[in-house]
């Protein structure tokens, strides 16, 4: 039996992360017009040490949601606008000619944009596969090795990357090793009618809007800390595997559509997304323990960047949202 007082105290720690990620959504809130999942999925991917890549159209907010994340949080903001001609080492820093008091000639490294705390990566589908790349071990590892020298980023590091659906010319398909490091990939939609007049309203008026710092580095690792705690119970994390699992089309939990449709399921990867996920979920509903419906929240966001289509899928314009749907609705919480 748990210890009654442990119990408290951990109820006593939920509480106040409901508290701190309702105060700093709300807060983003004041700049960014509507988005609310965005911003929450952002601040989810955050808390859980993960990164999330955004699809949208140009002018929905994307760069200003990272600035303002970077305000209320307190942590170093960079931005990168990939292009066709960015190299590696544009990212990641170079190492020049200098020389000592002595007049000796050494080398120095440069650290590039990548030695930050929130990393904008703008348009990254449009830089080649090689430049795309510099970012996947920094996004699993939080590390930079390069000629020889390995530096730790310091924490909390979070990379945001954005990419137009619409302008396909002059692009590179993410790999799947890179889209596999992206926690969250989420859609942002266009904004409501009432929302575009608030946004036109705000930005012609120009009324100023002052962000109060409510967290920094220190406060979100302690926050990190209490992720750990969570309880996940065995038919929970089972559950989660299994969702996992129903993305493939040769599991006994595949429904028909991902059968007919799916070349490739999600991986292993997705299954602790989910359980990261909903243990953030959870926490800031004021609870302690994950639920069934933490798991299914944030499904969709989780699994469609890593389920493929194969030919007839594509061929008929299939949404891999519909079949993450049809699994989360079809997939029964308690394992026959």
């Amino acid at each position: 039996m748990p210890n009654p007082q442990d119990v408290e105290h951990l109820q006593h720690e939920a509480e106040d992360f409901r508290k701190t990620f309702a105060a700093a959504r709300a807060e983003i809130g004041k700049l960014i017009v509507g988005q609310e999942r965005v911003v929450e999925c952002a601040l989810t991917a955050l808390f859980c040490g993960g990164n999330v890549l955004l699809e949208g159209v140009p002018g929905l907010g994307k760069t200003e949601l990272v600035k303002a994340m970077s305000q209320v949080l307190d942590l170093d903001f960079r931005r990168i606008q990939f292009t066709p001609d960015l190299m590696p080492a544009d990212i990641i820093g170079t190492n020049i000619m200098q020389t000592d008091e002595h007049g000796r000639y050494q080398f120095e490294f440069r650290q590039g944009p990548i030695f930050t705390q929130l990393l904008l990566a703008d348009e990254i589908n449009r830089a080649t596969p090689k430049t795309q790349s510099a970012l996947l071990e920094t996004m699993q590892e939080g590390t930079v090795t390069t000629a020889g020298q390995h530096f730790r980023l310091k924490q909390p590091f979070f990379v945001m990357a954005t990419q137009n659906p619409i302008e396909q010319e002059g692009t590179y398909p993410l790999p799947e090793a890179q889209l596999d490091r992206f926690l969250f990939k989420v859609d942002v939609p266009f904004v409501s009618r009432d929302e575009l007049n608030d946004i036109v309203n705000r930005t012609i008026i120009r009324q100023p809007v002052a962000l109060e710092k409510l967290l920094n580095s220190e406060r979100i690792m302690e926050l990190r800390q209490v992720l750990a705690k969570v309880v996940v119970a065995d038919p929970i994390r089972d559950f989660a595997c299994r969702l996992v699992l129903a993305t493939h089309p040769a599991t006994e939990f595949s429904s028909e559509g991902v059968k007919r449709f799916v070349r490739w399921g999600a991986s292993p990867r997705a299954a602790q997304s989910l359980i990261k996920a909903a243990r953030v979920r959870s926490l800031s509903q004021g609870r302690a323990h994950v639920a069934f419906e933490d798991i299914r929240y944030f499904a969709d966001e989780v699994l469609r960047h890593r389920t493929l289509l194969n030919y007839d899928g594509q061929a008929e314009n299939v949404l891999v949202s519909d079949l993450i749907g049809e699994c989360v609705r079809n997939l029964p919480e308690q394992a026959a």
